[in-house]
C-alpha cells in the first residue's frame, strides 16, 4: 500500500498539479501534507486527487479558517500540528516543525513525518521511519520533491518532479 507525502508547496500551482498527477498515476491511497500550504486556492489543484488528503497547518499557513473550510469542500482534512492517527495498521505522526520532536515520546509511532526545512529526509530509529519529503514548492531549493512510502515494508523514496 502506497501512500504519498508532500510539504512545503508555498503556492505554486503548477508544482502542486504535478505532485497530484504524480500521485493519482503511482495509485497512492492516501496523500499528507505536513504543511505550508499557504493560501486556500491551492485546494483547486488538490481537488483533483483521487484519494483523500490529511493535512496540518505549517508556520506559513495564514488563513487557518479558509482552508480548513477549502481542505473540507474538496473531501480533504486539515488538522494542528502536530496530529497523529491510525492508517492501515500503522500509528502515524504529522507534523510541520520537526523541531517539535525534541519535546515528545515518539516510540509509539511506526510513521513520523515532517516538513519545514526544505530539505529531503529518509531515516530509521529503531522500528520508527522518519520522512521529509522536501518542497514541493521548489521555491527554496530549486528542486520540486514528494515523497512515496509503501506501508507493507516501510520504505519510502524521494522522488523529484521535473518540469
Amino acid at each position: 500500500m502506497l501512500i504519498g507525502i508532500m510539504a512545503d508547496s508555498h503556492d505554486n500551482l503548477p508544482k502542486i498539479e504535478k505532485a497530484v498527477d504524480f500521485f493519482n498515476k503511482r495509485k497512492v491511497s492516501l496523500v499528507l501534507h505536513a504543511g505550508d500550504f499557504v493560501a486556500p486556492f491551492v485546494g483547486e489543484k488538490l481537488k483533483n486527487l483521487t484519494c483523500p488528503l490529511i493535512g496540518v497547518f505549517g508556520n506559513n499557513d495564514g488563513e487557518k479558517r479558509g482552508l480548513i473550510n477549502k481542505m473540507a469542500s474538496i473531501g480533504g482534512k486539515i488538522y494542528s500540528s502536530p496530529h497523529s492517527f491510525t492508517y492501515a495498521g500503522k500509528r502515524i505522526l504529522l507534523l510541520h516543525d520537526p523541531a517539535r520532536l525534541k519535546d515528545m515520546d515518539i516510540s509509539s509511532f511506526q510513521l513520523v513525518i515532517y516538513g519545514h526545512t526544505h530539505r529531503e529526509e529518509v531515516k530509521k530509529q529503531g522500528n520508527t521511519l522518519f520522512v521529509n519529503p522536501g518542497e514541493c514548492g521548489g521555491w527554496l531549493t530549486g528542486r520540486s520533491t514528494v515523497a512515496l512510502i509503501d506501508l507493507e515494508n516501510m520504505k519510502a523514496e524521494i522522488k523529484e518532479l521535473y518540469s
